[in-house]
């Protein structure tokens, strides 16, 4: 597994924990970084702090492109990851579009449910289709 790919799955682990405890991912972030074990990669804090900076707008995403389905009703993993990949997708543009999704694919396969791959990829590919006309 490469270094980018471990600092997303160290950022998933924050938000998830964030998530599943009902506390700002801020707050987990600065913890785990002081802790410093296991280690917080610099491009992790990058994905948590950018999600945090623009989960406004990643959440109206998601709500308005996962079709039949509220943010309350994912597993809280897949909208971790959903989260990461679409802050990723969107917003860093040295990460290539195909990567940004497969990595949060990736991530959902091994860590949620059957159905979770499928899902993240079909949402986040419609995200792309639309890319060029997005605000964001």
């Amino acid at each position: 597994m490469g270094a980018r790919s471990k600092a997303r799955k160290r950022a998933l682990d924050i938000l998830y924990e964030a998530g599943q405890r009902g506390v700002d991912p801020a707050t987990i972030l600065a913890a785990r970084l002081a802790q410093n074990d296991p280690p917080v990669p610099a491009y992790a804090a990058h994905l948590v702090e950018g999600v945090l900076a623009h989960r406004e707008r990643i959440d109206e995403l998601l709500s308005t492109y996962a079709e039949e389905w509220t943010l309350d009703r994912m597993p809280p993993v897949d909208l971790a990851a959903l989260r990461i990949g679409t802050y990723e997708l969107l917003w860093c543009g040295d990460v290539p579009d195909e990567v940004a999704v497969s990595e949060a694919v990736a991530q959902v396969s091994s860590l949620s449910t059957e159905g979770s791959a499928g899902f993240v990829n079909g949402l986040l590919a419609r995200l792309l289709s639309l890319k060029p006309s997005l605000s964001v």
